[in-house]
């Protein structure tokens, strides 16, 4: 911009420059001189200074914002890889328990039931054998391998029990499955919704161990049986119950209507279904507990 004085303008006072060079009238009640233009700052009014330290304030609330929710995302989407990583290997473990944990923490040797028999009396059960871990073609009957085609099936442990008094005998068994989470909810709310726990034609099999008051524990023998879907977990308990004589059943009772109040079949005052629910829960609790421990003991 040229800063020569118009022809004819009378001199302006030494240091200061012509009025008629300004390209805009002076602002804050003082001119700048040239020098002032870079040594000396420029006054900030009241507006400036309102606005400056706005937009001061309003950076370090949007920072502040910022680094919070960055650490809350954080941890949220830590928690949340933490919890999913427990599940993952909880799953995991209970997946493998059939090859990876020993026989007598499947299916431990003695059984304590108390307040499981009829009237809330004390019950005890004692192993007489295990089976050879097998596929679901050989321990089940087909009708419930098709029940259970949704989830697949892996492996089927199974052992067989008597009671102390060696009158009743219960054969329990685990199938391990290939199910995710969401397929086994989904499993245990149609065996819930269909009642297929209570179908005489998806009665599980009996285990009849030789030499033994299980020898003679067939299917014409099955007295009362249980299923369970095991949440938490890709595996199905399941238990059935009969008489160690040999004797036949000709009208076997799910385990829920055995137990029931007033209930007064031969199935029923004998225990069978007693026998059964308390089996399969014993043997349900044990595995819930050693898949906790050692998910638990598991190094993160």
């Amino acid at each position: 911009m040229d800063l020569t004085p118009p022809p004819g303008a009378p001199p302006a006072p030494y240091g200061v420059r012509h009025p008629s060079t300004y390209p805009v009238p002076p602002r804050y009640g003082f001119p700048e001189t040239p020098m002032e233009r870079t040594t000396r700052l420029r006054p900030i009014g009241p507006e400036p200074r309102h606005r400056a330290r706005t937009a001061a304030a309003a950076a370090c609330v949007v920072l502040g914002l910022g680094l919070i929710g960055g650490a809350a995302a954080g941890a949220w989407l830590t928690d949340d890889a933490s919890a999913s990583s427990g599940a993952d290997t909880s799953w995991s473990t209970a997946r493998s328990a059939w090859h990876s944990l020993p026989v007598d923490t499947l299916f431990p040797r003695t059984l304590q039931g108390r307040g499981a028999g009829p009237g809330a009396a004390d019950r005890v059960w004692t192993r007489l054998g295990v089976a050879a871990d097998s596929d679901c073609a050989e321990a089940l009957d087909p009708l419930l391998v098709r029940a259970l085609g949704p989830v697949g099936c892996e492996r089927v442990v199974r052992a067989t029990y008597t009671d102390a008094t060696r009158s009743t005998v219960t054969t329990v068994g685990m199938v391990f499955t290939e199910a995710d989470a969401a397929a086994m909810r989904a499993l245990g709310t149609r065996f819930t919704d269909q009642k297929l726990g209570e179908r005489k034609d998806l009665m599980p099999r009996t285990y009849p161990v030789p030499g033994t008051v299980a020898e003679r524990f067939g299917a014409a023998q099955r007295g009362s049986w249980t299923t369970h879907v095991v949440t938490g977990a890709p595996v199905l308990v399941y238990a059935v119950s009969g008489f160690a004589d040999g004797r036949a059943v000709t009208d076997p009772q799910p385990a829920a209507l055995a137990m029931a109040r007033g209930a007064t079949t031969a199935v029923a005052q004998a225990g069978l279904g007693n026998d059964a629910e308390g089996v399969a829960d014993r043997v349900e609790r044990a595995l819930r507990t050693r898949v906790a421990d050692g998910t638990e003991k598991k190094p993160r």
